[in-house]
């Protein structure tokens, strides 16, 4: 099943190619959290409606509450995907980011495996991965010191 989930992000990620914004249009924004080289690597794109799989295999697992919940970005490896209302939030960019860091630190099927695992057990609200990016997008809303996210990320997860 993740096997399927990796190739439709994959397909989607090429879908979406000629769209995609480098991240390192951040950098002033975000120096000191992400360096350039990570920013220069991550891209978002600018969608009507956000891209999620819809498995039957996955509602099976109990993820259709996740699936159909409205969200403002979603991450696919090193590429996140925001609706044009929010394309201009810091917020959700550097939250987005993190799950790019997440992304990048653990692999595509490990995270895959994991976040599902968070969702099914502790809910969206809880899952630590999703905790992680709430608290480092509230810590740089508040103007918190400057962490190295990805190091961070590395670190901790």
């Amino acid at each position: 099943m993740l096997h399927q989930i990796e190739k439709w992000i994959d397909q989607t990620n090429i879908e979406y190619q000629e769209q995609r914004v480098s991240c390192s249009k951040f950098f002033d924004e975000f120096k000191g959290f992400y360096p350039l080289e990570f920013l220069q690597q991550s891209y978002f794109v600018i969608v009507d409606t956000i891209p999620k799989p819809n498995f039957p295999e996955l509602r099976q697992m109990g993820l259709g509450d996740f699936i159909d919940m409205e969200v403002h970005g979603i991450t696919y490896k090193n590429t996140y995907y925001v609706l044009p209302q929010l394309a201009s939030d810091l917020r959700l960019h550097f939250h987005e980011l993190v799950h790019v860091a997440q992304w990048g630190h653990l692999g595509a099927i490990p995270f895959m495996e994991r976040y599902i695992t968070e969702i099914q057990t502790s809910g969206y609200h809880e899952a630590p991965l999703e905790k992680m990016a709430y608290a480092f997008d509230a810590h740089f809303t508040k103007g918190g010191e400057k962490i190295d996210v990805p190091n961070y990320v590395a670190q901790k997860i």
